[in-house]
């Protein structure tokens, strides 16, 4: 891809999304650290969901670790691999008042050095909490760099090196944000929203146009079409088959007061069946 295509990529997500920002809600950069820590294959959503009723009661390394692991596990256990986290977030914390005095550190290597803390982790701490020039690569950013062309990589490291090589610098703090934000709204795993994505042109997605088609207008005849089809499936549906000229077998009262069952003849008319 060529700098001019890269740099129209950025200059149209940065026009779509102005202010971009993570969608984990925190207050403190130890807020944000334990929110990514719990994100870890697991959505935003339920991450916000379950630290809204932590954060109120914990939201300190003193107060999460005076929790312990079964304390802090009624707060997460929403949150897929909850037991796993809380373990990890309560070493954390641990670590942070023993050998930080209580504080998250700003460091890349002191970061990845704390439980349950990766390269992915560090990059968004450093990025959002104390504006790193870093970008965090997720499954969304992987995804967004390898199919429009922007830096391609066989894993996250290569296309997270890729992309600060490629990135102008004037993009470079919010290019974390953009690029997750598109990949997470639009630029979808299985049908990207082609048709109404703002980096169209500049993307070298090979199959754009062929998702680009299956927008709201042309999505929009396929009721009619299913309509149709039932329909159809409803008229080809063998009906009951009727009984001869119409009429069910008569029974007339037996002497104990049952009902024989009489043999239609082919004139219509029922047979007696003697007992």
């Amino acid at each position: 891809m060529s700098p001019a295509k890269r740099e129209e990529i950025y200059r149209k997500l940065a026009a779509a999304m102005p202010d971009p920002k993570s969608e984990l809600e925190f207050t403190t950069p130890f807020e944000l650290l334990v929110a990514v820590v719990l994100s870890a294959q697991a959505t935003d959503k339920s991450v916000n969901l379950a630290t809204r009723k932590l954060y109120p009661v914990a939201n300190t390394p003193e107060k999460i670790a005076k929790l312990g692991v079964e304390g802090l596990e009624e707060y997460i256990r929403t949150i897929g691999l909850y037991r796993g986290k809380a373990k990890n977030v309560i070493r954390l914390s641990e670590i942070l008042l023993d050998e930080h005095g209580g504080k998250v550190p700003t460091t890349r290597e002191a970061l990845e050095a704390l439980p349950g803390v990766g390269r992915k982790t560090a990059n968004v701490v450093l990025n959002v909490a104390f504006d790193e020039l870093t970008i965090a690569v997720d499954t969304h950013v992987f995804r967004v760099a390898n199919r429009t062309g922007l830096a391609p990589g066989k894993d996250p490291l290569e296309v997270e090196l890729g992309l600060m090589k490629v990135t102008p610098k004037k993009y470079l703090h919010n290019a974390h944000h953009y690029l997750i934000l598109h990949g997470r709204y639009t630029c979808v795993a299985k049908k990207p929203l082609c048709w109404k994505c703002p980096i169209f042109d500049p993307c070298e997605f090979k199959e754009k146009k062929k998702f680009a088609a299956m927008g709201p207008e042309a999505a929009k005849p396929a009721p009619k079409t299913a309509l149709k089809k039932k329909m159809a499936t409803t008229e080809a549906r063998p009906s009951p088959r009727p009984s001869p000229k119409g009429e069910g077998a008569k029974t007339r009262p037996s002497p104990r007061g049952e009902g024989v069952k009489t043999r239609p003849s082919p004139g219509g008319a029922g047979v007696k069946r003697k007992k």
